[in-house]
Parts: structure tokens; sequence; C-alpha cells
């Protein structure tokens, strides 16, 4: 496992787990939840931070910590907000890297497709390392591989909801019809979640709620630490096959007499 390595772009990463820095009650919480968490890989919604009248804002608080800033568009429901908001994030400069989100449903946060491909379009032709956040479809995963994109991330649940996977066969299609790595982004409520998913054969997890949420976000950072690490190994040992009936652990053939 030690060589085990992600790789997105022209980033090499150990942890598969990325997480959000959303909803947690105080900053220290915040901090100590992602440090549990092992992540390598941490979200910034740049539309959301809350800078007027802080002597402190959430950056300076990552400061304190060794990670990856992966800014995130969230809160745009249009290309041009989400090309302007990646752009203001590299030249604030904090990474070339950004997951790409363009919303196109305010109740459900569902993505607005034809408007995630415009922005990505441009965005890669301007250098970016695109991480778009997509419905889980198969078409829209490969579109987006095409166009240039780094990786796909194809959605569990709609975001914050905690349902876990709901449809692992569209995940699995998607598997195999991209090369780029394949995180699932939103819905993941437990470690449980995690775990699936990294059996299926995805390259990491995002998530935010499913920690932040949490009675003791802590403790289930840590959680989701140990479950995405044991998802992979399971995933790189292979599983049995399933079978309908028993088959015995101590056959009785080849017996030495």
């Amino acid at each position: 496992m030690s060589e085990d390595y992600l790789v997105i772009g022209d980033k090499k990463f150990k942890s598969r787990l990325f997480v959000g820095t959303g909803k947690y009650s105080t900053p220290e919480l915040m901090l100590g939840a992602i440090e549990a968490s092992g992540a390598e890989v941490v979200t910034v919604a740049l539309r959301r931070m809350n800078i007027e009248g802080q002597q402190r804002t959430i950056l300076d608080y990552l400061a304190e910590i060794n990670c990856t800033i992966l800014p995130n568009t969230a809160g745009c429901y249009t290309a041009e907000e989400a090309i302007r908001t990646a752009r203001l994030a590299r030249e604030l400069g904090l990474s070339n890297m950004v997951k790409l989100e363009v919303i196109g449903d305010q109740k459900t946060l569902f993505p607005d497709n034809e408007a995630l491909l415009e922005a990505a379009r441009v965005l890669v032709k301007e250098g970016f390392i695109v991480l778009p956040y997509t419905n889980d479809d198969p078409v829209m995963a490969k579109k987006l591989e095409d166009i240039g994109c780094a990786a796909v991330m194809p959605l569990g649940a709609p975001i914050g909801s905690g349902l876990g996977i709901r449809n692992p066969y569209n995940i699995r299609i998607i598997l195999e019809t991209v090369r780029v790595p394949v995180i699932v982004d939103a819905g993941v409520g437990t470690a449980s979640d995690a775990s699936f998913a990294m059996e299926l054969g995805c390259a990491g997890v995002l998530m935010n709620t499913g920690i932040a949420g949490a009675k003791d976000p802590i403790k289930m950072a840590k959680a989701m630490r140990l479950a995405v690490e044991a998802g992979r190994l399971a995933y790189l040992a292979g599983r049995i096959p399933k079978k309908l009936y028993a088959s015995a652990s101590s056959p009785m053939d080849n017996l030495i007499e």
C-alpha cells in the first residue's frame, strides 16, 4: 500500500480521502477532523467564504496543517460563474487544480451537465486540472474525460443526503468507460459507504457532511480514513466470487492419508 498512490494530473497523493471544510461548529474542530482523516486534499468553497470582519479566514487556519487546497466552485449556477470563481482561486495563489461544480437545481443540487461541459472546456484550455462534479452518468463521464478533465467525480447520492451509493451499477459502468480516476463525490453517510465505493474500484472518495455532521466528527473522520484504506486494500486483493450455495472451507477431497 505504501506504493499505491493516487495520481491526478501532475499531482500524486498517498491518501485517497478528500474532505471538505464546511458545516463545522468551530475552526479548531475542522482542523482536528482533517488531521484525523489523514486527507491530503481539502476542498474550500470560495463563494461561501466569509471574510468580512474576520481576523482569520479559513485559509489562515488551513495554513496550520500540511494539505493541498482544492478550490471548489460550489454555489455557482452558470458556467460563467464557475469559470470566474476558478480563475479567482488561481489568482489568489491557491491551486490550478479545481473541483468544478455548476449546479442546475437548487433543491437537489444536481449538476447542470450542459453548463458543466462548457465550463470544463474553457478551464482545461486555460491549464486547470479540472475535477468535475457530475451525475452518475457514464456518457457524461466519458465526455468530460474526452475534453481533458483529469478525473471525474460522480455523485453517490444528493449532496449532504448521507444515502450512500444509490446506483452502484452506474458507478461500475463509469469505471469501465473512463481511464481517468473516478472519485465518488456526495452522499457518503458512514464508513461502510466509503468502503463500498473503494471496493467497487473507485480511486477515491470526497466527503464533507458525513464527517462534519456526525455527533463526533473527529471519530468519524478516523473511521472514514480506515474505511477508505480497507476498501482500497480489499479491491486490490480481489474478493471471492459470490455463490448461491455453500462451499466448504475445509474440502474433503485431496486429503492426505
